[in-house]
């Protein structure tokens, strides 16, 4: 392959990169803009409202500590190094993970 061939290889590559990182860059600016509105929207709501929000994310946060818990105790990795595969004795990282929940 000639070296002419093998830029025009790379700068196609390039482009492609770029025009991926264009469309992240779009998403991420809906995402910001979503996350202003809707806390622009949290400020406006009723007290009742946001203790009903709090009330609903601690519930799904002792959920998802429970569900850990039970695949740990299920003899599963919870940690970030080797989540989700079988696991031989106590680990030390799964444990400590779950002490910081």
């Amino acid at each position: 392959m000639k070296i002419t061939e093998k830029l025009i290889e790379l700068e196609n590559q390039l482009n492609e990169v770029l025009e991926e990182i264009k469309n992240l860059k779009m998403k991420a600016y809906m995402l910001e803009e979503e996350n202003e509105k809707l806390r622009r929207e949290l400020c406006h709501c009723p007290e009742e409202k946001k203790q009903v929000v709090e009330a609903n994310a601690k519930k799904i946060q002792g959920e998802g500590h429970d569900n850990l818990a039970r695949l740990y105790n299920e003899g599963f990795h919870i940690c970030h190094l080797h989540f989700g595969q079988t696991r031989q004795g106590d680990c030390l990282f799964c444990m400590g993970f779950l002490r910081k929940m």
